[in-house]
């Protein structure tokens, strides 16, 4: 009788973390040259992402369910599978907030935020890449510190942007549009970095 295959986690948590990077980058692109026509015809790629993420992470919860010996601790693989996810869930929400809020351009500070957003979930992906062979992999510390360094710039545009914000639109409704579309693109570089911070206390406490 054939053995089961070994499930492989890092694997998934891989592909979860590639869904949220593909994903990024269909934000980025829709970005380009935007337009609510554009963003309604091609946001639909993320929110299929977004939906193969959730059954990724069904199927890992389930496998902990049944499994007996896993790589790591399962509760730590939980964790991990859901910050990888509320990234995801993250850009998925974006899309759809520029479309419920009636956004009709973006920005120059939206435009910076989602490039931070791409490059940050390019981060996460090769840090979770990394995670499986973490005892010998010489770039995980520094995708780590990488993340956290963008996410650093976030938080100053974030800070810059409210007060540009504040100071410069008499409209209230833009001033309404704008603060919570720039509280979504910060809380995805946020979602960003706090995966790798679990990465890396997971790093610490399995060495």
């Amino acid at each position: 009788m054939a053995r089961k295959k070994q499930f492989d986690y890092f694997g998934e948590l891989e592909h979860l973390a590639k869904n949220a990077h593909q994903a990024a980058e269909l934000l980025e692109m829709i970005a380009t040259d935007y337009s609510l026509e554009k963003l309604e015809s091609e946001a639909e790629k993320i929110h299929i992402l977004e939906r193969e993420g959730d059954q990724i992470v069904q199927k890992i919860l389930s496998e902990l369910y049944v499994s007996f010996i896993t790589p790591i601790d399962r509760e730590d693989i939980v964790e991990i599978t859901q910050r990888l996810d509320d990234v995801l869930d993250t850009i998925n929400s974006i899309s759809y907030l520029l479309s419920t809020l009636v956004v009709k351009e973006l920005n120059e500070n939206a435009m910076v935020f989602i490039t931070y957003g791409v490059e940050s979930t390019a981060g996460v992906l090769t840090a979770t890449k990394e995670f499986a062979k973490f005892k010998n992999s010489k770039t995980l510390r520094l995708m780590i510190d990488e993340v956290s360094e963008i996410e650093g710039k976030a938080d100053k545009l974030y800070s810059d942007s409210l007060k540009d914000l504040f100071t410069n639109e008499q409209n209230p409704i833009e001033v309404i549009r704008w603060k919570n579309v720039y509280d979504q693109l910060e809380a995805l570089l946020n979602a960003s970095e706090s995966v790798v911070d679990v990465i890396s206390g997971l790093v610490i406490k399995n060495s």
